[in-house]
């Protein structure tokens, strides 16, 4: 790019709008666009964090076990 070529600027954010960008408008037509399609509007079931904790556990204990069976099975242990 060379100096003469100017860059086109954003628009300039209002004092009195919040912290929010603005787009030009053809990029906020492509934004409305992409939220019209429904990719978004998921319904998912709530994360569950005690459910993953206790899956992570017994994943754990799982593999722990399963490694102390093959060492003995091996006659490390």
């Amino acid at each position: 790019m060379s100096q003469n070529e100017e860059q086109p600027q954003a628009p300039v954010q209002p004092a009195t709008e919040g912290p929010e960008r603005q787009l030009y408008p053809e990029d906020q037509a492509k934004v409305d666009a992409f939220l019209k399609r429904g990719v978004n509007s998921v319904e998912r079931k709530p994360f569950k964090p005690l459910y993953l904790l206790v899956m992570l556990i017994v994943v754990v204990g799982a593999l722990s076990v399963f490694s102390q069976w093959l060492a003995h099975q091996a006659g490390v242990f």
